[in-house]
């Protein structure tokens, strides 16, 4: 019987052929295939590849190519966890969360604030509230206000810092002028954070707050992994982590997402429950669990785990109803880039979360 092959990645000729001679120098058979047949027409700088590696060489596989961009980092730029802020108590406590996580991945921290310019609108968004004003002065007078209270953060920080509360990482503070949203997307693409890290509260704290509603955006929008720190958990960083939900769809990419979580958590004790809710009985779906379990069980044999296939139509109550029933301290989800057509008229899981539940999730991208 043949063994099973998953695609780790999907680049050009060229790209693949520099992954595929990585991994053969240490062992693991690569088979590059055509995205799909129409690739063959197409020049060759643009025809998209897939690698492909045996699904028992996959944990392999992956730890290789972590390495790999460890070493090329440590000769490059530095690992970052950007953390977008507008200045409220639960978008602080993201930058607790944010340079605990930074401490452990050995990266450096990005806060990252934007402001509107009511120059280009009729409305602008301080830490006050919504104001009106198209004049140079006001602006001026935003502009003055942010800094002072970036500034006022950032001495917030440091002090934590000298106290010992917060380890001591590099952080540097930014200002973007702009739709939030459309900003930290903008400025992820260009500083390649390993995690973005948001609260999900904004600072007048009503249930529209800016940062709530533009952490779903990031979301759905992000190629990054996302933290998203509720404003009420008692979550403060990995230690403190006991039980982790992992939502899963039976794909080859879950199991990619599971390794990079495996990664970071390696150091603490704690158990994965991985779920699949439906709305209706499937015997297809049973079959795939069975497979996953095996495949769990082989490779990563000292981590305990249990698993879950519910059946109910309302997926959302019924995955608040096991977070609660099993005590979950972390969500672990991948979500895909949705366009604004789907995202308004069918909201996504991750979305729907982000505004219902008060336990941390972790989302990674398709």
């Amino acid at each position: 019987m043949e063994e099973t092959l998953v695609t780790i990645a999907i680049h050009t000729p060229q790209k693949a052929e520099q992954l595929r001679q990585l991994l053969e120098q240490k062992g693991i058979a690569v088979f590059i295939q055509d995205v799909d047949s129409s690739s063959k027409k197409k020049p060759e700088s643009l025809a998209g590849v897939r690698v492909r590696i045996k699904m028992t060489d996959l944990e392999q596989a992956l730890n290789i190519i972590e390495t790999n961009k460890a070493t090329q980092q440590q000769h490059s730029e530095e690992n970052k966890v950007l953390i977008p802020v507008d200045f409220s108590d639960y978008s602080v406590k993201a930058c607790d969360f944010g340079f605990k996580l930074a401490q452990l991945i050995g990266a450096e921290i990005i806060l990252l604030h934007t402001y509107f310019n009511p120059v280009y609108g009729s409305y602008v968004f301080s830490d006050s509230g919504v104001s009106g004003g198209t004049d140079s002065d006001t602006l001026v007078n935003i502009q003055n206000e942010v800094n002072k209270n970036l500034e006022k953060l950032k001495l917030h920080l440091e002090s934590k810092i000298e106290q010992g509360i917060l380890p001591n990482i590099k952080f540097e503070c930014v200002l973007r002028e702009g739709v939030p949203e459309e900003e930290i997307i903008t400025y992820s693409n260009s500083c390649n954070p390993s995690f973005i890290v948001m609260g999900t509260r904004g600072h007048d704290k009503k249930d529209s707050d800016l940062i709530g509603s533009v952490t779903a955006e990031v979301i759905e929008q992000s190629s990054y992994p996302v933290f998203v720190i509720p404003e009420k958990t008692s979550f403060s960083d990995f230690s403190t982590v006991k039980n982790i939900a992992y939502t899963t769809n039976f794909g080859q990419r879950d199991l990619i997402a599971f390794e990079k979580v495996i990664q970071y958590l390696k150091p603490f004790d704690f158990k994965i429950s991985f779920v699949h809710i439906q709305q209706k009985f499937d015997m297809w779906n049973e079959i795939k669990l069975a497979g996953i379990k095996e495949y769990f069980k082989a490779n990563y044999p000292n981590i305990q785990m249990e698993y879950h296939l519910i059946n109910n139509e309302d997926i959302l109550s019924a995955f608040d109803k096991f977070i609660t029933d099993n005590k979950i301290d972390l969500i672990t989800l991948n979500s895909h880039k949705r366009n604004i057509f789907a995202r308004f008229f069918n909201p996504s899981l991750s979305r729907k979360m982000v505004f219902h539940s008060e336990t941390p999730m972790l989302i990674f991208h398709k």
